[in-house]
């Protein structure tokens, strides 16, 4: 076996890929930041001590660098977003969901597993983040029917999506990217169904562990607003309005709550659109302060016979089984914050949520966490979950809202827009197209996001906001990265060091077996995006050492990277189901290792036996 000298640059290319890989998985600094940091390095280093080829070229100039935002995988997945964001826009997808759940009818249970297994074929062609956000509302309500908690529901539905990405090499951003290194180191295309046999295969065990496993693994969660009100010790959530005449104007508070409300909890004070929480000592009630509460519903009526410039409008316990109506027409419900949403990074004095909504919002939950600083100051991110009060309609009205997803759900009430039927005969055109091989991938799929933009289901604007700028710099950056390592010949000396600890003599089997567990381990933590495109060239260069088909490799870097169940920071959809399913740290790995475990001995078996290995 051909021995690799490791070079100076091997060596600094080495320790940007791990300083950049722990400041990825520590989110102290910005993803764009942190990328772009990373990219500058690399040009200002390979410029100034250049890494030449047979011609004398620099192999890293700032040509090759920055060809990332111009690769043709990073394309597609960007004309896959638009095309995804238009069916969410136009409802396409949940027509779907609404003819299946026709065919199951009241029954329930099967209504679960034909969600599952629907949102598992759905994410092998379409980008799995929309369908996650679309099943969420529509799990919630199926949740309810079953009187479960929605703990039992939100995480085997990610799990579902991320298996069906598995299946073909559109089903997810990682596979393509792979795909295109792939194409770029040996000079060969793969077909949209290159993966599938083993991918389905995978999938299957999979859906058959998410059915009939992992309930018995994920324990029931209490939602926001019963952990609130449970955290209380009362029955009942309430709006406490100071009208002009209340004696409670003026008056300072204590801790929790004011001298004049004995026995309610006061959660913060909203004035216009800031919240103030407690402690109160130094705030002084003034009119038109809204008070958000917990209390008993004796505390309240005597509340309000003692003063008269009280006007409280009060929720039924959320967490009660037997109440599921609001004594009132003002009721609590959680929404999240969209993965392309205008909020992210703005604060609800920014947005004006108050003014825009008619809706005040009680708290704030990150990743099953609830945020104790003023609700007011917290910059919005994607997947945090809002507990929000407010009259019916005004609930009712944030449906339709891009920015938001509400958490309900009504079949009865499902829209259906007349574009939705042009937006699916578009997707299913680039659908022919890629499959039949006519065009390019990336042809197929921009043509496709264009498409939608004449038919107008989207505009250009919210075509733009479909495109999260945070993938395209994890991507560019993970692609000049992944160059780095390849002409350093730093993937061929990963490779070989790995044949030389497991042994020369090692069967390929117990290589690729090693291979796959390894990339696995390493998506828990890092992003599936850079996990795959750091070791896709690391399998290719073991391939080619061992003498196997490459493709083998390929799809071992594929499905581990794809394999992120264990942890939440793994993949976008994890932390996107941890507020729904006020899930933690914890519930991940309980439910989530035993299935990445599983995929590895299934995917070392089969694929040895497919290849010839054994």
């Amino acid at each position: 076996m051909l021995v690799i000298e490791p070079s100076p640059a091997m060596w600094f290319t080495f320790a940007l890929i791990a300083v950049t890989m722990v400041l990825f998985a520590w989110e102290r600094y910005p993803i764009e930041l942190v990328g772009f940091a990373s990219i500058v390095t690399l040009l200002f280093a390979f410029h100034l001590f250049p890494v030449l080829d047979a011609n004398g070229d620099n192999r890293l100039g700032a040509q090759a660098l920055l060809s990332g935002f111009a690769n043709p995988a990073l394309l597609s997945v960007l004309a896959l977003m638009v095309v995804g964001q238009a069916m969410v826009r136009t409802y396409a997808l949940e027509s779907v969901v609404k003819w299946v759940l026709s065919l199951t009818g009241s029954h329930w249970r099967w209504s679960v597993w034909a969600m599952f297994a629907l949102a598992l074929v759905l994410s092998g062609f379409v980008n799995n983040t929309p369908i996650v956000v679309i099943f969420i509302p529509v799990l919630q309500a199926v949740a309810m029917e079953l009187r479960v908690s929605a703990s039992k529901m939100m995480m085997r539905l990610n799990m579902a999506a991320i298996l069906g990405g598995m299946t073909t090499v559109i089903g997810s951003s990682t596979n393509l990217l792979a795909a295109g290194i792939f194409e770029t180191m040996t000079g060969e295309a793969v077909g949209i169904f290159d993966i599938t046999p083993i991918g389905v295969v995978l999938a299957l065990v999979g859906l058959a562990y998410i059915l009939f496993v992992a309930p018995r693994l994920l324990v029931d969660r209490a939602s926001m607003a019963a952990s609130m009100i449970a955290e209380s010790g009362r029955q009942y959530l309430a709006q406490i309005v100071i009208d002009e005449r209340s004696s409670l104007i003026g008056q300072r508070g204590h801790a929790t709550g004011f001298p004049g409300l004995p026995d309610i909890s006061v959660h913060f004070v909203q004035r216009g659109e800031h919240a103030e929480l407690p402690t109160f000592e130094s705030f002084a009630l003034a009119p038109g302060d809204v008070l958000v509460v917990a209390a008993t519903r004796k505390a309240l009526s005597d509340a309000m016979m003692r003063d008269r410039g009280l006007i409280v409008e009060m929720d039924s316990d959320p967490s009660a089984e037997t109440d599921r109506r609001p004594a009132t027409q003002r009721v609590v419900a959680e929404v999240m914050i969209a993965p392309a949403s205008r909020m992210i990074g703005l604060n609800l004095e920014m947005i004006g949520f108050r003014r825009l909504f008619s809706c005040i919002v009680v708290g704030i939950q990150r990743r099953s966490r609830m945020i104790r600083a003023k609700l007011t100051e917290i910059r919005l991110e994607a997947g945090d979950v809002l507990l929000i009060q407010g009259h019916r309609h005004d609930v009712r009205a944030l449906r339709g809202n891009q920015d938001l997803v509400l958490m309900e759900w009504s079949q009865t009430e499902l829209p259906t827009p007349h574009l939705a039927r042009r937006v699916g005969l578009i997707f299913l055109v680039m659908l022919a197209l890629i499959s039949a091989e006519v065009v390019p991938t990336v042809v197929a799929a921009l043509g496709a996001a264009v498409a939608t933009m004449l038919v107008r289901a989207l505009n250009v604007r919210q075509a733009a906001r479909a495109i999260d700028r945070r993938i395209i710099v994890l991507i560019v950056t993970s692609i000049a990265l992944s160059m780095a390592l390849e002409a350093t010949r730093g993937s061929e000396y990963l490779a070989a060091t790995m044949i030389a600890t497991v042994g020369v003599n090692a069967a390929p089997a117990v290589l690729l077996s090693g291979f796959f567990f390894m990339v696995m381990v390493m998506t828990n933590f890092l992003s599936n995006n850079a996990t795959a495109l750091l070791f896709t060239p690391i399998g290719i260069g073991l391939a080619q050492s061992l003498g196997v088909d490459p493709l083998l490799f390929l799809m071992a870097s594929i499905f581990a990277s794809d394999s992120s169940f264990a942890t939440p920071i793994g993949y976008q959809t994890n932390v996107l189901v941890m507020g729904p399913g006020h899930y933690r740290f914890i519930d991940y790995l309980r439910a989530g290792l035993p299935l990445n475990i599983l995929l590895w001995i299934v995917f070392t078996v089969v694929a040895s036996l497919a290849y010839g290995l054994f």
